[in-house]
């Protein structure tokens, strides 16, 4: 067995640890995204690829004795789509006269399991700007619920969370609800301060919808009504994927 290099992709940036033969940690770094549902497989590819010579340099080892190159993405929960990065991947190291050994994708989701469990049973609730519950049984068997993104699904998630405030703020302008705090968080950290500019940064601006959650949480703290009810809402709904995975763990349960 030779070094193995693990890679946890965000949007932002990737972590990368390597794992000499003996199972120490040797050697930690950080590079680009690993999102290539955002970025593009070629993208991606570049950044993975950096993070390996970079390894590899700090090393001072040959492509060859690195056994596995493992990265966990979000986005990689189908199988599709892990593969297409996996291919392109390849192809891209091929264009540099490259072989990795072994290079597999896995999403984000799972990797977070089985680090949060050591390989054992158990379930990770994921609820960041999305949602997703994952859980392995006592037969190994890889469980999900949630995971349906922010058009269909995203309970419990930021985007989930900061459409409601967006939907409470309008009805505010309106005065088709009460007033609520979120109003001026929106100004003070957004700019949006009428029906106008909501819709044009929403619509035409592509505005970061995920961005407004800490803010519902922030007003929920002052007892912004708006804001508690919503917070309320997201919390039953991160409570139906647990209960929702519970049974069906217990139901495959050896």
């Amino acid at each position: 067995m030779g070094y193995i290099i693990g890679m946890d992709g965000g949007g932002t940036k990737t972590r990368c640890a390597v794992s000499a033969p003996s199972g120490e940690i040797v050697y930690k770094t950080n590079g680009g995204s690993a999102n290539f549902l955002i970025h593009g497989t070629e993208k991606v590819s570049e950044n993975i690829f950096n993070l390996i010579e970079d390894c590899r340099d700090n090393l001072k080892i040959d492509h060859s004795v690195i056994s596995a190159v493992l990265l966990g993405t979000a986005g990689a929960g189908r199988k599709k789509h892990a593969q297409k990065l996996e291919e392109d991947f390849n192809s891209y190291c091929l264009k540099k006269n490259i072989k990795i050994i072994f290079f597999h994708v896995e999403s984000d989701a799972r990797i977070a399991l089985e680090g949060a469990f050591s390989g054992g049973p158990g379930c990770i609730l994921i609820a960041g700007t999305g949602s997703i519950i994952l859980g392995k049984d006592d037969a190994g068997n890889i469980l999900r619920a949630g995971g349906f993104g922010r058009l269909i699904g995203d309970e419990g998630g930021g985007y989930s969370t900061g459409r409601k405030a967006l939907q409470a703020v309008s009805k505010s302008f309106d005065n088709r609800a009460e007033g609520t705090l979120l109003k001026k968080l929106l100004e003070t950290n957004f700019g949006i301060n009428s029906p106008d500019t909501l819709i044009t940064e929403v619509y035409e601006k592509n505005f970061d919808i995920a961005a407004v959650a800490p803010f519902v949480l922030q007003a929920a703290k002052q007892g912004d009504a708006a804001a508690v009810k919503i917070i309320d809402e997201e919390t039953d709904e991160l409570l139906l994927l647990v209960s929702s995975m519970l049974k069906r763990m217990s139901k495959n349960r050896v």
